[in-house]
């Protein structure tokens, strides 16, 4: 006669996977890992949808901010913690490192596994108030004739706002230079200020500062308008064809995490994602999008944006450091 551990063993393998999923929740508080500082993109949609994904797991998503050599440090933190489920990494700059970085001290494919997707937003052109350009094409005009006066902001070797940058700086052909910022909340501290004129933050990170006025946006790097800067135009109506870059924020755990883990965790931040769609987009410029319901379907969009900024970034003449 069967034990009862054999029989749990039979009942648990015959449940459909989302019951299967059911089955783990987490005992202590999740640790999501944002490796920039706080204000940026990641660190502002890690908290939107975490805390709804922490009332849904009956543990809290605490935020553990670890900037450092654009998301390098914090992403390797993520790949070295246990496979528990206990730890977990947004950060949107994964598939721009290996672009950029000689040595990354981890295997952006083979040390994580995907969790979800929390939504894709495009990089946005902007200028301090003060620079007299009301268009792209009057900016472009005034960063040829003096590189040294139109700095650009972006976040880190490696970083997505450092791809846009190099992507703009290409098309448009600027030779100004590009000052790193340790996030998205220091670039853009420093564009509002004025110590850098020109920058193309995130939208998470940035949107609150165009809609104040502080800082003036020129266009979206899309191609279609955003219903949330609705205004804006896209850069190819501005006069910069090609230059077009979308932020996504994956989320991922290390890559031996097990599957029924994975699942919850995945159920989890997917409706975590869906409930909280409108404050991210109202706060963030961020919308979701289907697709990306399995560890296999997140990681081959990282897979395939590793071979876009690679390519944008080489076009640009730019070398892994």
């Amino acid at each position: 006669m069967p034990s009862r551990r054999q029989l749990l063993a039979t009942g648990l393998a015959l449940l459909p996977v989302p019951a299967l999923a059911q089955a783990w929740r987490p005992t202590r508080p999740i640790r999501l890992i944002v490796p920039f500082a706080p204000g940026g993109s990641n660190d502002i949609v890690g908290r939107i949808v975490g805390e709804a994904a922490g009332q849904i797991l009956g543990q809290p998503v605490v935020i553990e901010n670890r900037a450092g050599a654009g998301s390098v440090i914090g992403a390797e933190a993520a790949a070295r913690a246990a496979p528990d489920g206990q730890t977990l990494l947004i950060n949107s700059s994964l598939p721009t490192v290996p672009a950029i970085v000689a040595r990354v001290p981890y295997n952006t494919l083979e040390d994580f596994t995907g969790i979800a997707v929390a939504g894709f937003s495009p990089y946005v052109l902007v200028v301090n108030p003060q620079v007299p350009a009301r268009t792209a094409q009057e900016l472009v005009a005034l960063m040829r004739a003096s590189p040294q006066n139109y700095h650009i902001a972006a976040t880190g070797n490696g970083s997505g706002v450092h791809v846009a940058a190099e992507l703009f700086r290409s098309i448009a052909r600027v030779q100004s230079d590009v000052v790193h910022y340790r996030g998205g909340g220091p670039s853009v501290a420093a564009l509002v200020s004025g110590e850098v004129k020109v920058g193309l933050p995130t939208m998470a990170s940035s949107i609150g500062q165009v809609r104040g006025g502080a800082l003036r946006a020129l266009a979206v790097l899309a191609d279609a308008r955003t219903p949330v800067l609705p205004d804006v135009p896209t850069t190819a109506e501005a006069g910069l064809s090609g230059v077009v870059l979308e932020e996504y924020f994956p989320i991922v755990a290390p890559a031996q995490t097990p599957a029924p883990v994975v699942a919850a965790l995945g159920e989890a931040f997917r409706t975590a994602v869906q409930q909280t769609a409108s404050r991210l987009a109202e706060l963030a410029g961020v919308t979701p999008r289907a697709g990306y319901d399995t560890p296999a379907q997140v990681m081959a969009l990282v897979r395939a944006s590793i071979t876009q900024q690679t390519a944008i970034l080489r076009a640009a003449g730019v070398q892994p450091e």
